[in-house]
């Protein structure tokens, strides 16, 4: 099972729904879920939600780094995990709330088969400007550097746009990828 930590985000409903139309398990948790219920549920992965900015989300992200789980953060996901690991956050210098189009750079494990560009939903007021150390950008676009990130030695993703609207006709496809590498994680030795 996949634990979707809710941010209070207008899409986090969205997200768990569109996991379990791919029929990947899935549990919608709150943000400030306590450590040891996280271990006990076992989960697969963890997805981090979207909501209105880290400054306000509320959620005690060092988590993060204690647990050995494959992350996919989106949106403010993806900003806490950066922040976690280092990197830092300001206001966009454009902000946005339409499609728009990506350049993938490395397709790694979430972009696999997705060819060089992908049509996505952007909506966010805040970006990554510095990346954490020990990650590397998979995707930018004309808008935004920091599209996509990846720690380099761990399973842990960020995505700045959101796969589970259908303005990203491809999101589905982000999200089996994502839920690959947590099964491959979870049967390793």
């Amino acid at each position: 099972m996949i634990l979707v930590v809710n941010n209070h985000g207008q899409y986090n409903h969205r997200i768990n729904r569109a996991l379990h139309y791919l029929k990947i398990p899935s549990e919608l948790v709150p943000n400030n879920i306590p450590l040891n219920e996280i271990e006990d549920k076992e989960p697969v992965g963890l997805i981090i939600g979207g909501g209105p900015s880290v400054k306000r989300s509320g959620m005690s992200s060092q988590y993060i780094k204690k647990l050995d789980y494959p992350v996919l953060g989106i949106c403010l996901g993806h900003q806490i995990l950066a922040q976690t690991y280092g990197g830092q956050i300001d206001p966009a210098s454009s902000e946005s709330f339409a499609q728009i189009q990506i350049n993938i750079l490395d397709e790694n494990d979430i972009f696999k088969g997705l060819g060089t560009q992908l049509d996505v939903w952007a909506s966010h007021k805040d970006e990554i400007t510095k990346l954490p150390p020990d990650f590397k950008i998979l995707a930018t676009s004309t808008i935004c550097d920091v599209e996509a990130i990846k720690h380099k030695n761990k399973p842990l993703y960020g995505i700045q746009f959101h796969p589970e609207v259908h303005h990203t006709p491809n999101g589905p496809k982000v999200f089996d990828n994502f839920y690959k590498v947590c099964l491959e994680h979870s049967n390793r030795p």
